[in-house]
Parts: C-alpha cells; structure tokens; sequence
C-alpha cells in the first residue's frame, strides 16, 4: 500500500530577499564589465595575470559562502558550498570544448579571452533563463525532480559510454548548424579583424570569424545549462543559491582556462568522475521525491553529498595525473 504524497508540488525557499538579489545581480555585472575593460586591449595573457584573476575568483565565491554560512546557518553554508563545487567541476568540461572550439576556429591567442568572456557572458544570461524555468518547474510539477533525475542520469551515460569507447570530443566546423546558418545569411571574411565581429568587404557587411566562433560558443551555453542547472538543483532547491553558485563558478572560467590550458589535457579520467557526480546528484533527486511520496523512503543528506563530490574529484585527478605522468611536461 501506498502513502498519500505529502505535496501536489515542492514548495520553495529561498534565501535571496528582492534587496539582496539586486545586489548580487548588480554584483555580477560589474564584474563582467570589470573583465570586459581587462580584455578591452587585446593580448596575450600570462601565467601571472591568469592567477592573479583565478586566486580572485576563488576567493570572492569562497568569502560569500562565508557570508551564507554566518547569515543563515551550517545547512546553507553547505549547500551553497557543494553547489558552487558541482558547478565548477562542470566548468572544467565547459573549457575543454572551448579549447576545442578554439582551436578548430584558429583563434589567435591575443582573440582567446575575448572569446571566453563572450561565452561567459551569453552562459550566464542562459543559466538565469533555466534557473527560472527549474523553479517554476519545481512549484507547479510533483514530477520535476524525477525530470531532473533522468536528465542527469542520462548524460551521465553518455559521459561514461563516450569515456569507455575511447570517444574523444571533437569539433567539427562545417556540421555546426549555427555556423552553417550564419554563413547561409552572410558572407565571412577570412582573416580575423582584431576584436570586430563584423566588417565591410567589397561594399557589403560580412562576418569575421570571431563572430562565427562567439556563436559556436554561446550554442554550446545552451547544452551546458541544460546540464548544470538540473545538477545544482539537486543540492539546493533556493533558486538564489543556484544562481549565485552558477554565476561564482561562471565568472572565474576567463582566467581558469588561462590556468589549466596545459592540465587539461591530463585530466583523462575527468568524465569518469563527472559521470559518477551526475549520476549521483541524479539518484539523490529520484530519492528526493520518492521521500515525498514514500517517507520511509531516505534521502542523501547535502553533507554526505558533499564528501561524495570532493572524494570523486580527488580520485580522478590523482588517477589521471598517475595516468599520464609519463607525458611530456608540455603535453
């Protein structure tokens, strides 16, 4: 037998008062505008100045989360925490395809952050659209978090057979419908033209290949968000902490990549762990409404989650570095 679920749908909480999603919001673009001045000259960017920003961007989110914890408590201050940490590792990922796409774009090196913080700017406008979509999901819709499950479960899959089959992402140009679309409508220059993204050749408008690489990227945003977004909700139902957990994790990848440029490439076993963290946020969310509906049914506490998370990024980087610690250092 059956119990009664003990909700039509999942009534949400949230930290974020009108006052202080104002700030944050107001927060965040000033720090994209902050990036956009730094890249306002373009040039290449060095190991110093790429850990001067990223020491920045992981101390900011990590004094916030601070912040959380002393304002409204240890389970929120975890919360935000394992979000924040989720959506990093996923933000690894997000720059091995921008390392991709910047690569089979041959973007010049002095171009590379510009483009970054394109891509990074178009995410952060996606994930705030799919946040809201999630919410409204989880207040009006029992069966979203099952919802959110099999989406997350199911990448995790793909993740893991791509992982085991030796399939290695690639980026093919000429099969991106975006770029075969913008191509449709306008002629491409070609060679790159600074920081324009649209010029006048032979007396009619035509697109540089920055323009084509700005949309390769944000179409990638779009993949991404309907990832991340369902992962950070199955550690926190406040709409405020998944947003500022996506955002914190967002604004750092400018620099980060700069950072781990060389590393990416030795982390081999990082899809297995992504994997592994999708699935488990995925299990964690079935549970989740289960509890609703069975409460004998338990749930993953936000704590456990946590340990579960930091034990499985530790795991693969060590293995991945044993892995390949017989490639050369420039590797």
């Amino acid at each position: 037998m059956t119990e009664t679920p003990y909700f039509a749908a999942s009534e949400l909480t949230s930290v974020g008062s009108p006052t202080l999603w104002a700030v944050t919001i107001v927060g965040v673009l000033a720090l994209l505008v902050l990036d956009f001045l730094v890249t306002r000259r373009p040039h290449e960017v060095s190991m110093r100045e790429a850990l001067g920003w990223s020491a920045f961007y992981i101390a900011l989110p990590l004094a916030f989360g601070g912040y959380i914890w002393a304002r409204w408590g240890s389970q929120q201050g975890v919360e935000y925490l394992t979000g924040y940490l989720v959506e990093k590792s996923l933000s690894v990922d997000n720059l091995f395809v921008f390392m991709l796409l910047l690569a089979a774009f041959a973007v010049p090196a002095v171009l590379a952050q510009r483009v970054l913080l394109y891509g990074i700017a178009g995410a952060l406008v996606l994930r705030a659209v799919f946040i809201a979509l999630g919410a409204a999901a989880l207040q009006t819709l029992d069966w979203a978090f099952l919802l959110f499950a099999a989406i997350l479960i199911a990448t995790a899959v793909k993740l893991l057979r791509d992982a085991l089959t030796g399939h290695e992402q690639e980026v093919d140009i000429s099969k991106m419908r975006s770029v075969r679309l913008l191509r449709r409508f306008m002629p491409v220059t070609d060679d790159y033209q600074g920081t324009k993204m649209v010029v006048r050749q032979n007396g009619r408008r035509a697109l540089t290949p920055l323009a084509l690489v700005v949309v390769a990227v944000l179409a990638t945003d779009v993949v991404f968000a309907v990832d991340s977004v369902p992962a950070v909700y199955g550690i926190t139902e406040d709409p405020y902490l998944v947003f500022a957990t996506n955002a914190f994790a967002l604004l750092g990848l400018r620099a980060l990549y700069f950072v781990l440029h060389a590393a990416l490439s030795r982390l081999v076993h990082l899809s297995y762990g992504l994997a592994v963290i999708l699935a488990f946020i995925g299990a964690k969310l079935a549970l989740h409404w289960a509890h609703g509906v069975w409460t004998w049914v338990p749930e993953i506490p936000t704590l456990a989650s946590l340990g579960v998370i930091i034990g499985v990024l530790v795991i693969v980087t060590l293995t991945s570095l044993r892995a390949t610690r017989k490639l050369p250092a420039n590797t």
